[in-house]
């Protein structure tokens, strides 16, 4: 009953959503944290400039559906897929250039068990940002669980370039040729 009534809440902060949301990927300020994010050296700095880049993708500039993406985001956190879906099904309905709303519903199926839908978001994410390192990690994480080893080794790299300092890509992507270069 209680997912029921989160469900009709969304909805219903949805139809008094009033307009599309602002693409947040094409933020102007979007450009020079990426150049900073890839110029820096410091660990430290990186995780200030990741943050904020998560800060502008993940606001759409509309309160309402920002409330419908921080309800799906507490949903997907608690467990409580079927809430989530909703959530992140009505704000790329209502909001389809919204990259983070496609970003966090790939995520929900990766969570869900569903590979394929995953990556049909991961795709249409960064048709909207190829910068979302995010979306680009979610992409090696899959095709490394489907053993298509280069496919994830092509991901990582292009996390690597866009964010030097994301997480263990590096590592992932040394076993992952060292992996590739034992089998031929």
């Amino acid at each position: 009953m209680a997912r029921l009534r989160a469900v009709v809440l969304m909805v219903a902060a949805m139809a008094t959503w009033s307009g599309n949301g602002e693409a947040r990927q094409d933020d102007p300020r979007l450009d020079a944290l990426f150049e900073r994010l890839r110029l820096t050296a410091d660990d430290y700095e990186a995780n200030l400039i990741e943050r904020e880049i998560w800060d502008i993708w993940t606001a759409s500039g509309d309160e309402s559906l920002d409330q419908v993406m921080e309800r799906g985001i507490r949903a997907m956190s608690q467990g409580e897929h079927e809430v989530a879906l909703a959530a992140f099904n009505s704000i790329v309905e209502a909001a389809p250039d919204f990259a983070e709303g496609w970003n966090k519903r790939a995520t929900l199926y990766w969570l869900m068990g569903d590979n394929e839908a995953s990556v049909a978001d991961i795709d249409r994410t960064l048709a909207l940002e190829p910068r979302h390192f995010g979306a680009l990690s979610g992409l090696a994480m899959i095709r490394m669980a489907q053993d298509r080893l280069a496919d994830a080794a092509k991901a990582l790299k292009a996390v690597i370039a866009i964010h030097p300092h994301a997480g263990d890509a590096a590592r992932q992507l040394e076993r992952i040729e060292r992996i590739i270069g034992t089998e031929t």
